[in-house]
C-alpha cells in the first residue's frame, strides 16, 4: 500500500520533533484499547512526559503509520526517531530490561515492596477481581513518575513484581511493574467515603509532599538569587494592597506557564496566611512537581518579620 507523501511528512515531523512518541488508540489519560493502555502504563511508570498521537481521531495517521512502520497493529512506539515496536515487544523489552536502554534510563534495582491492605479494602478488591477478573487477569498496582497510583486488572507480565501484602489483604496477589515497585514500598490501601461513594485510598509515604518554608528562609533564598518561582495565590485586590517583591500573581496564564516547566523546578507559594497557598501547592505536587514549598504565615508573616513597610490587612 502506497503512502501519501503529505501523510508521510506529517508522521516524520511528529517522530523527529518528539523524543518519545506513542501512536495509540485514545490518549494518555484515556486509552481506548487494552494494548494501548498497557503501553501507556509502562511508559507512565518510567517517564514524566512523552507524546501521544490518537489515531482514532486521525484516520489518515491510523492507516498511514501502519504503512510507514511496516507494522500492522496499534499501538506503535517510536523512541529517538527509531521504531521500537508494539505492545508485545514493549512488554518484552520491559521484562528483559532493554526498554531502559532504549529510553536512555538507568535500570532500577528491583525491590519487593511491602504493602498494607485494610480489611475493607481487601474485601472490595476481592469483589472487583471476582466481578471483572478472570481470563488470566490479576490485580495490579502502578505508581507513575508523578507518584499517582492506579489499581487495575491485567494479565501478568514477565517483569511484574509480586508485593508482600500485609494486613487484611495478607495472602492476596498484588503485582507491580519494576518502576512502580521501587516507589510503592510502605503503601497503605484503604477505602474512603467520597461525594460519589466509596473509593480506594492509596497513601504513599514515598510521594513528594508540600514542604514548609519560613519567611526568613524565603528572604535568604531571594537574597542569594536562588532560582525559584515565587507565586502569589491571592486575589488581584489583595495584591494591590501588599506584595512580596519578586512574587508573581498565579492567574490562569501563569499557571499554564508553570505547568510547562520541568518537574524539579522549585516552586514557592504564598497567600495571606498560608492556607490557600497550601492547597495550591498540593495541586502542583499532584502534577508531579517535586520541590513545592508553602510559605508559613504568608505575606502577613513577611510584614511582621521581614519588611514592616509591607502593609498588613
Amino acid at each position: 500500500m502506497s503512502l501519501d507523501e503529505s501523510v508521510r511528512q506529517e508522521i516524520t515531523d511528529t517522530i523527529e520533533t518528539n523524543e518519545v512518541v506513542l501512536f495509540m488508540k485514545g490518549n494518555r489519560r484515556s486509552p481506548q484499547c487494552g494494548f494501548s493502555a498497557t503501553v501507556v502504563g509502562i511508559l507512565d511508570s518510567m517517564l514524566e512526559t512523552y507524546h501521544t498521537v490518537d489515531v482514532l481521531s486521525a484516520p489518515h495517521i491510523r492507516d498511514g503509520i501502519k504503512t510507514f512502520s511496516s507494522w500492522p497493529t496499534i499501538p506503535q512506539l517510536y523512541v529517538k526517531g527509531e521504531f521500537v515496536g508494539g505492545c508485545d515487544i514493549v512488554q518484552e523489552m520491559m521484562g528483559n530490561g532493554e526498554l531502559y536502554d532504549a529510553l536512555g534510563l538507568e535500570p532500577v534495582e528491583v525491590v519487593q515492596p511491602k504493602i498494607t491492605v485494610s480489611d475493607v479494602a481487601a474485601q472490595a478488591l476481592a469483589g472487583a477481581a471476582a466481578e471483572h477478573g478472570g481470563g488470566g487477569r490479576e490485580l495490579h498496582l502502578s505508581v507513575d513518575a508523578t507518584f499517582q497510583a492506579h489499581l487495575s486488572l491485567a494479565p501478568r507480565t514477565p517483569a511484574d513484581v509480586e508485593a508482600i501484602v500485609e494486613g487484611g489483604g495478607a495472602g492476596m496477589t498484588l503485582l507491580l511493574d519494576p518502576m512502580s515497585a521501587g516507589r510503592a514500598d510502605g503503601i497503605t490501601i484503604d477505602v474512603a467515603d467520597t461525594p460519589n461513594g466509596q473509593a480506594f485510598k492509596v497513601d504513599n509515604p514515598n510521594a513528594p509532599r508540600v514542604q514548609q518554608m519560613s519567611v526568613s528562609d524565603l528572604k535568604r533564598s531571594i537574597d542569594a538569587g536562588e532560582a525559584i518561582e515565587l507565586l502569589d495565590v491571592r486575589t488581584p485586590e489583595e495584591r494591590a494592597i501588599a506584595a512580596i517583591p519578586g512574587a508573581v500573581l498565579l492567574n490562569e496564564t501563569e499557571a499554564a506557564r508553570i505547568e510547562g516547566l520541568p518537574r524539579d523546578t522549585k516552586l514557592v507559594l504564598h497567600c495571606h496566611h498560608g492556607g490557600r497557598s497550601q492547597q495550591a501547592a498540593e495541586q502542583f505536587v499532584s502534577l508531579g512537581f517535586t520541590q513545592v514549598f508553602n510559605v508559613v504565615g504568608g505575606i502577613d508573616a513577611w510584614s511582621q518579620e521581614i519588611d514592616p513597610d509591607v502593609p498588613r490587612y
